[in-house]
């Protein structure tokens, strides 16, 4: 997945002043010689054509950067200084305290450094701080905003083809069972479940790098190759379904009404994984993980997005080509009630805890849509059990 330097970098420098090309050095703890960047591409518009020189003010003595190959060829991805991200502006034995105490944790919206590209040696590489001390020179040359759309959709496509090397689907169709129509053994769908995590992880990692964009759902979609959801989202556009006005974001939360039509309803997203997803969403925003992953917020976030994750590679199918079949998914769902027994679990932690009357209220909402997931998925277990 993502590899990512921010703790080992010491400090770098990102060089666009030639258009269509990306240079840089980076310096990283534990290697005496600088990390070269040569990719193909450019900066969003705010760093293009511009000459950018970042510093870690705090380095990590325990992160190191010697697995990175000494020269970075490749494509850029996002390069920009633009993105806002929610930072903490309390320390983190405060955060705590506050945690411990169910007091709401102070943020502050800070610029974010997001440097990506995409290497020939490592795959995806990220930094991706708020903390790092910038200085931008002028730009040799300027980018409009049609070309900045246009290195973005480029962004898109490195980022799906990315995605299409760690997913691995598999080609034509799904080996079938014996004659006597017997399930697959264990070492077949032991494949078959490495194939899921493999979606899932996948899944996961898009997550965060779109969770927060105002076209996430079409971007995740792109980049995962689930061209049948972005037709269906592209009909839902185009029949302008009730409660979708001109002027909202799409979310990825949306969901069909019951009344609605049944071409409005032609979505490849599953109604459990599209549920499990919402839920996910709600529990990011409506949680701090910030205490550590020993938290019982934390467990709460990363077992639900575990769960949203593992149903998208079980249920959805998105024209993919792989189609899973019932002791697959009969599979994966038996592991997505464990992992919603702990996301229960520690809901139920919070909710001792807490409070504060509103959160108390948000929390109990979240349980019973959690509740409503694990009945969604026992009651798709019995039916496929029958079938």
């Amino acid at each position: 997945m993502a590899f990512r330097i921010d703790d080992a970098l010491v400090r770098g420098e990102i060089d666009n002043t030639i258009e269509g090309r990306t240079t840089g050095r980076l310096w990283l703890l534990g290697r005496e010689e600088p990390v070269v960047l040569d990719l193909d591409g450019d900066c969003w518009r705010d760093l293009a054509g511009a000459k950018l020189l970042f510093e870690n003010p705090e380095p990590k003595a325990e992160a190191t950067g010697t697995a990175l190959d000494p020269v970075q060829n490749g494509v850029t991805g996002d390069i920009t200084a633009s993105r806002k991200a929610r930072v903490s502006t309390v320390g983190e034995e405060e955060i705590h305290t506050l945690h411990a105490a169910g007091q709401e944790i102070p943020y502050q919206w800070k610029h974010l450094l997001y440097i990506e590209w995409f290497s020939q040696a490592n795959g995806r590489v990220l930094i991706e701080s708020s903390s790092f001390r910038l200085t931008v020179s002028d730009p040799a040359w300027s980018m409009d905003e049609d070309a900045e759309q246009a290195q973005q959709l480029a962004n898109l496509h490195a980022m799906r083809d990315f995605m299409s090397t760690i997913i691995r689907r598999r080609q034509g169709p799904a080996p079938a069972t014996d004659q006597d129509g017997d399930d697959l053994d264990e070492y077949e769908w032991e494949e078959r479940l490495k194939e899921s995590d493999r979606l899932a992880e996948a899944y996961q990692e898009v997550l965060e790098k779109y969770m927060d964009d105002a076209d996430a759902e079409r971007k995740e979609a792109f980049v995962m190759g689930w061209d049948g959801l972005l037709d269906a989202l592209a009909e839902r556009d185009e029949n302008d379904i009730p409660g979708l006005t001109e002027d909202m974001e799409f979310s990825s939360s949306w969901t069909p009404d019951e009344d609605e039509t049944p071409e409005a309803q032609d979505d490849d997203r599953h109604p459990l994984q599209a549920l499990a997803y919402e839920v996910a969403l709600r529990s990011v925003d409506l949680v701090s993980r910030d205490g550590g992953p020993d938290t019982a917020a934390h467990c709460l976030v990363s077992n639900l997005l575990q769960v949203s994750a593992k149903l998208a590679g079980a249920l959805n199918g998105c024209g993919s080509g792989y189609e899973p079949e019932a002791g697959f998914v009969l599979a994966v769902l038996k592991r997505c009630l464990n992992w919603l027994n702990e996301a229960m679990a520690a809901c139920q932690a919070l909710l001792d805890q807490e409070t504060d009357p509103d959160q108390l209220q948000a929390l109990t909402r979240l349980r019973q849509s959690v509740f409503e997931i694990r009945d969604g998925i026992v009651a798709l277990r019995r039916e496929l059990k029958q079938s």
